[in-house]
């Protein structure tokens, strides 16, 4: 299945790109559009957003916050971009479907159903 660039802010590009020794972000990095922060439209998936996915092949929702491995934290939904769900969201808009690999040699697919963008910019 031929999967639509992604796009991500150049301030999660950067920072991802230290973390990118995983082979499936490092790939998703390849493949991205890379745009200033404040360019990023409001239904795409980045650091910090609220997402909520179906999983199409088990027909589960779950709502989930994606956030950098440090600030992870399952019991409060907050996931890490290493991680595949989390890997598999980045850079996706409402409506886009993705076929992922998961661990054990599964496929899922997932659907991204809704995204809340909470952004701070840092003053620099």
């Amino acid at each position: 299945m031929e999967i639509d660039k992604l796009i991500l802010s150049d301030q999660d590009y950067a920072r991802l790109s230290m973390l990118a020794n995983d082979e499936l972000l490092g790939d998703e990095l390849s493949r991205a559009i890379v745009v200033p922060a404040d360019q990023v439209p409001a239904d795409v998936v980045r650091i910090n957003s609220r997402v909520i996915y179906l999983d199409e092949s088990s027909g589960l929702s779950r709502e989930v916050e994606l956030v950098f491995p440090e600030g992870a934290d399952l019991k409060f939904g907050k996931i890490s971009v290493l991680s595949p769900v989390g890997s598999a969201l980045l850079g996706l808009k409402e409506g886009q479907v993705i076929d992922w690999p998961f661990p054990h040699g599964q496929s899922r697919r997932l659907k991204v159903v809704s995204v809340a963008n909470y952004v701070a910019f840092a003053s620099d």
